[in-house]
């Protein structure tokens, strides 16, 4: 049988809940010019994004990750080239040499967040860009660097499935709380605290769907990033809940959350086109 993961199973497996507050403050909100709704999220990214009624989100990965600044100037130059606004960004995935300290983390969110300040992507003092931002434990790059990122486009098919990007979660207990005590079994490695860090993250994801009005069976693509053996809990914890969307797989990214803390993070989407920059 497949494992049901809401509120109440949470408490009944031992998990202790995120904060009420993090589940409260998550809001659908409109771009007013990307033609796209954002999960509120926290300051450096939303919770996820979804195309608005006759646009679609398109994909594009690099196939050698580049600096992130002047990865930002790659998609300006590109978004120009399709007569795209630069507001038309709405998501982005990143590649770290190495995971960082909490105070790490929020330091590097500060600059990446002024990349989005200069193109007027914020939405007041909202953050609408989803991200995800890992660091490969093979052949990471050698500074911050940008590996993929995703833009809304006319849609090219009105009958199409909407499209989304729900962003990176990691194993924390309140995804709003960047600090130790936060994270889920800290420094445990056991099959049994991997269950139960993939259980919190799973819920997340699972919140995020909602919050967007989409279900896990619009997935077309789940990414995992760790370096654990996961395969114990791949079909209990992972593809049994994801129903239908198990038909696509998981893509496993062996590679470590942004946070040292952290061994565990998940994102997925629903897209109907995606491109390679080679």
């Amino acid at each position: 049988m497949a494992r049901l993961y809401d509120w109440r199973a949470c408490r009944l497996t031992g998990i202790l809940l995120p904060t009420a507050n993090w589940k409260s403050t998550m809001q659908l909100t409109n771009h007013p010019i990307g033609n796209y709704r954002f999960l509120t999220g926290i300051a450096p990214y939303s919770a996820g994004v979804a195309a608005a009624p006759g646009y679609e989100i398109v994909r594009v990965t690099l196939q050698e990750p580049m600096p992130y600044a002047a990865g930002f100037q790659r998609i300006d130059q590109l978004l120009a080239a399709q007569n795209r606004p630069a507001q038309a960004l709405c998501a982005v995935e990143l590649r770290l040499p190495k995971p960082l300290t909490f105070q790490g983390f929020i330091d590097f969110n500060v600059g990446y967040r002024s990349l989005l300040a200069e193109r007027n992507i914020l939405v007041g003092e909202a953050n609408p860009v989803a991200r995800t931002n890992i660091a490969p434990a093979i052949a990471p790059p050698a500074e911050p660097s940008l590996y993929a990122f995703s833009y809304t486009v006319p849609a090219g098919n009105a009958q199409a499935a909407p499209t989304f990007v729900v962003a990176g979660a990691g194993d924390l207990r309140d995804q709003a709380v960047l600090a130790p005590e936060a994270v889920v079994r800290p420094g445990e490695h056991s099959l049994d605290a991997l269950r139960e860090k993939a259980d919190c993250v799973m819920l997340v994801m699972q919140e995020r769907l909602a919050g967007l009005g989409m279900n896990w069976a619009a997935a077309t693509a789940v990414d995992l990033y760790t370096t654990e053996n996961i395969h114990p809990l791949l079909s209990e914890a992972i593809l049994q809940p994801i129903g239908k969307a198990a038909a696509h797989g998981v893509h496993w990214y062996y590679s470590h959350p942004p946070i040292a803390d952290l061994v565990f993070e998940m994102d997925l989407r629903g897209i109907q086109r995606e491109f390679r920059l080679l």
